[in-house]
């Protein structure tokens, strides 16, 4: 068990100082196969690859799929297009919620979080100049839209932290809903109250707009956007089939990117070139969340992983709370929500789902408290989705991060204990 344990701190380090866990989950994986008296070479091969190449195997379409889906949103003006008009209805004197409900409508409706970010952050430097709020809090207000209640919480969402957990709990995107919809008012309103509070706090010393130093962006409302009603509907045909005509999450996909298209035809010549690049990026965050679950594979097949599970399910009260601290722990070594809750369900999976059969608890409640505890201590400072943010708007981890924390990690855990309580006291 000690050498689970060294694995994982050497996968969480080596994470945290930003080497790939590509190769960084293989070494982490080889010290647990050694301390575990594993043969290495067949750890690695066999059962590490095996858990890789199944993982890769059962989701790359969607990951390859979402990913283009996004990037043709992106690329065609669809997701600019919703967000200038999402933040008109709202108004610029609410310009926190104008960017919040830009963010968490793209993401519920199948765009990537990379790409929200890129769409959305124009629109939010336009709306925080004119409503004259700091720049610091435009990385938070993205992140509670984009990395929490919709992707995690909200029932029937199609972003993958929603949908990994069925197959090990033979469920579907609408899981536990009310658990789902009680965590995400937790998450949305908290955040947005905790968001208006530090503009008061950060208006009140002074600490107001400033233009970006080294970045010229243009005012999203003087572009030329697609109609917002045909925008939508790309989003909302994910939606309706996936949840109300219960079709499989590849064939809404390709159903929303081929609507995408027929809706855009007139840009016909630049359809390559986003799918291309959709498909292309979708690779490495294929490549990244399996090797975490290769890892997880690992960790299953050695001596101390029983002691581990007695010890998780020896934690008193609900077994959900073990599954939450499970995934939580792996989320924030990984720097992946993906990549965290892989790990989790592909050691302890079969066992949660055992327990579920057994003591009459829901597989559903195990499903949505798995997706919630995913999107906790994922987004510590060393998460590829947080860099990307600070790379994007130009701000740091000293300037914006303790708003990130509150909102992408402080309330989402909280969120996650108040529908864990509830349940276990019977009100879910």
């Amino acid at each position: 068990m000690l050498g689970i344990f060294l694995g994982l701190v050497v996968l969480m380090v080596l994470a945290y100082v930003g080497w790939s866990i590509i190769w960084v989950a293989p070494i982490a994986a080889g010290i647990v196969a050694l301390t575990g008296g594993l043969d290495l070479l067949e750890a690695y091969t066999d059962t590490y690859m095996g858990g890789f190449v199944n993982f890769a195997k059962a989701w790359f379409p969607v990951f390859m799929l979402g990913a283009i889906f996004g990037k043709l949103m992106e690329d065609t003006g669809m997701a600019r297009s919703v967000a200038v008009a999402l933040t008109k209805v709202i108004g610029t004197k609410r310009a926190i919620l104008g960017v919040l409900a830009s963010a968490a409508v793209l993401t519920y409706g199948g765009v990537s979080l990379f790409v929200v970010v890129f769409a959305v952050y124009p629109l939010a430097l336009s709306l925080f100049r004119e409503a004259n709020i700091s720049r610091k809090l435009i990385p938070a207000t993205v992140a509670l839209g984009a990395f929490t209640f919709t992707m995690t919480a909200i029932p029937g969402s199609p972003q993958i932290q929603n949908l990994i957990p069925m197959d090990y709990f033979n469920t579907d995107p609408t899981a536990a809903p009310v658990m789902g919809i009680i965590a995400a008012i937790i998450m949305a309103g908290g955040g947005y109250f905790y968001l208006r509070w530090q503009e008061k706090k950060l208006t009140d010393k002074g600490d107001v707009f400033t233009e970006p130093k080294d970045k010229k962006i243009v005012d999203v409302e003087e572009q030329s956007n697609p109609n917002f009603l045909l925008s939508l509907l790309p989003l909302l045909t994910v939606l309706i089939t996936l949840n109300v005509f219960k079709w499989d999450v590849v064939t809404a996909l390709i159903t929303g990117i081929v609507l995408i298209m027929l809706l855009n035809i007139t840009k016909f010549k630049g359809f390559v070139t986003s799918i291309n690049a959709g498909a292309s990026g979708s690779v490495i965050a294929i490549i990244n969340t399996s090797a975490a679950v290769g890892f997880g594979t690992v960790v299953r097949e050695v001596p101390g992983f029983e002691r581990l599970t007695q010890i998780l399910m020896g934690v008193k009260g609900n077994p959900l709370i073990s599954e939450a601290v499970a995934v939580n722990v792996l989320a924030g070594a990984t720097g992946s929500a993906s990549g965290g809750m892989g790990i989790a369900l592909e050691a302890l999976g079969s066992k949660y789902y055992e327990i579920a059969m057994d003591t009459g608890i829901s597989p559903e409640a195990f499903h949505r408290i798995a997706s919630l505890s995913s999107g906790g201590l994922d987004a510590l400072p060393h998460n590829g989705a947080v860099l990307t943010l600070f790379a994007i708007t130009g701000m740091t981890h000293k300037d914006s991060y303790k708003d990130i924390f509150v909102v992408a990690v402080l309330i989402p855990i909280i969120s996650v204990a108040v529908v864990i309580l509830l349940a276990s006291i019977g009100i879910l």
